[in-house]
């Protein structure tokens, strides 16, 4: 029996659906075995970003088969399509580095691009690997269409000597090696063991970040961020999703119904609470760019300073993705906020219910072992902090989690370094000393190009037992994974006139990231003569293609790193064409 059709009148697919001028196109339906009721239904895009480059990646392939059969439960008709993706665990340490943040904005402009090319109506986007995740969900708030985001799934942890292991400690453990302090056979066993399944890295480094911010910004549906990667459990949530869009678009729910300036700060304490990656700082300002909202590297960093930091992830902490996926995961992070009063309740959610209606449903409490109940937090003020002064007046933003109050703040002085390479041989070859501050420019989104991750550095830093006696300040990134005093996101970049370009070896600088200043011990007057002679910035080798146009284009550290104007300056939304 045939199901009453549905009313197109206000949905993009009636633009290749409907009418007899549409008997072209719906030949191609036709030709991939559609029928009459599938073309009349809604059209859902279900996006992922799988590929064979790395194990984050390989199992969202099987997952939006799930999502397909949740969408045609909903008596929607889901066409699946791809993007790239870009994983920052093979990219690091290397040139692949500098294509990382700029495959972000590639995700967003290809789920577009697809999306207006082909009319759909909705999209449910799963996203593994780090840049994946803000990519997808930047693409959801610019079209403005109903959006689920669902997370692939993070990697089971390796074992190791009674230990779990992940890719952090094979980072760490080449600064070891290269320090004589373990065996070329050592470090072949740890290679072998530290990641044995799919998924994307198990500790609290960007993309589990990222999936965590999913669910508290409301895009993704309670719990679904959890279960590692593996498990086919997965499958429950994946048909939930899609029913879930469904549902969504018969309520004329869309994205930026649930991505609000209230949403973005119940993202920000997620992150906070669980000292999650700095590269959030530059992620939720791009999400809410995209949303025509004003949601700054500072405006993310205050809600970080009064959230406390109560979730014990690595690599601060001791537990990986798992491990807080068995304590009742990001719903019971949510509660314990919720109990200090930290959470907008009011805001929407993909499930349609709010955020409030939400936690009501969740019975789990904190297990005071990977989750520390909200009153009796590891620390009282979140995991990552924000930082200004003469050094850094568009700010810069520092990693604290598992760090003490002495060790936060650190005055020395500075050793150059143009280049992250430069950097990494330096370090290799011992050849700096305890007590400075390594300065690491022209990594920024323009001058690098690309805003490299510098883990391969601050990895090899810890390796050597010297992460807690140097500190280091660059303009581009850090992975989610590093440890130790390393301040990332200094703006304005080097290449745009910013003072971290005017530094000259022996300047002292001084890091507080308890009264939040990073600072250099020089008068306005020496740095304007310093920039008077400024050269201007460095020359790079892309003088083509995409990391050239890219490079062009982006804006700031501090909006986000963006690359077009946002949804202030638009004059029109996709779904209403």
């Amino acid at each position: 029996m045939s199901k009453t059709p549905v009313d197109k009148t206000n949905l993009p697919s009636r633009h290749v659906t409907e009418g007899p001028s549409r008997a072209p196109h719906r030949s191609y339906f036709y030709a991939m075995g559609l029928d009459e009721e599938a073309i009349k239904q809604p059209w859902v895009g279900v996006a992922t970003c799988w590929n064979e480059a790395a194990p984050c990646n390989i199992s969202l392939n099987r997952q939006a088969q799930a999502v397909k059969l949740g969408v045609k439960k909903g008596s929607g008709t889901p066409r699946e399509f791809t993007t790239i993706t870009v994983t920052d665990g093979i990219a690091m340490g290397h040139e692949g580095m500098r294509s990382s943040l700029a495959s972000r904005e590639a995700i967003a402009d290809t789920v577009e691009l697809t999306m207006r090319g082909h009319c759909y109506d909705a999209i449910v986007g799963l996203a593994g690997c780090d840049k994946s995740l803000p990519g997808m969900m930047m693409a959801m708030v610019r079209l403005n269409t109903p959006s689920v985001f669902i997370y692939g799934g993070s990697i089971l942890p390796g074992r190791l000597d009674g230990k779990d292991v992940t890719v952090q400690d094979v980072f760490e453990a080449v600064g070891k090696h290269q320090a004589g302090n373990i065996s070329d056979a050592e470090l072949e066993v740890l290679e072998r063991v530290a990641c044995p399944s799919a998924g994307a890295c198990g500790g609290q480094f960007t993309a589990n970040t990222m999936a965590c911010v999913s669910e508290a910004i409301g895009l993704a549906l309670m719990n679904s961020s959890g279960a590692p990667a593996p498990y086919e459990s997965r499958d429950q949530y994946g048909i939930a999703s899609g029913e879930a869009v469904m549902n969504l678009i018969s309520k004329n729910i869309r994205a930026r119904d649930i991505v609000t300036r209230k949403s973005l700060e119940n993202a920000a304490r997620i992150v906070a609470c669980t000292g999650g990656s700095t590269n959030a700082g530059l992620h939720l300002p791009a999400i809410a760019h995209e949303a025509g909202i004003d949601f700054d590297l500072m405006d993310v960093c205050d809600i970080f300073r009064d959230t406390p930091y109560f979730v014990d992830l690595k690599p601060g902490g001791q537990y990986v993705a798992k491990d807080l996926y068995e304590a009742g995961g990001v719903p019971v992070v949510l509660k314990e906020l919720r109990k200090a009063g930290l959470i907008h309740e009011d805001c929407m959610t993909a499930s349609g219910r709010t955020m409030g209606e939400e936690l009501d449903m969740i019975k789990g409490e904190a297990d005071n072992n990977v989750i520390y109940s909200v009153e009796n937090p590891i620390t009282k003020t979140g995991g990552v902090v924000g930082l200004k002064g003469n050094l850094a007046p568009e700010g810069a933003i520092v990693k604290v989690a598992g760090m003490n109050t002495q060790e936060q703040s650190f005055t020395g002085p500075a050793r150059c370094f143009e280049s992250e390479e430069d950097a990494f041989e330096a370090v290799k070859a011992r050849q700096y000393e305890e007590g400075e501050v390594l300065v690491i420019r022209n990594e920024g989104p323009s001058g690098g190009p690309g805003m490299r991750e510098m883990l391969a550095t601050t990895a090899a830093l810890s390796g050597q037992g010297m992460g807690k006696k140097v500190a280091l300040i660059t303009d581009g990134r850090f992975s989610g994974a590093t440890r130790g005093f390393c301040v990332g996101h200094v703006g304005p970049e080097a290449a745009h006139g910013g003072p971290i370009g005017l530094l000259e070896n022996g300047d002292v600088i001084t890091i507080n990231a308890i009264t939040g200043e990073l600072k250099v011990d020089l008068s306005d007057e020496v740095l304007a003569e310093r920039k008077a002679n400024w050269k201007g910035p460095k020359e790079t080798i892309y003088a083509s293609g995409a990391l050239w146009k890219y490079s062009q284009l982006v804006g700031g550290a501090r909006l986000g790193a963006v690359t077009h104007p946002g949804a202030k300056d638009e004059k029109h939304i996709y779904m209403d064409l």
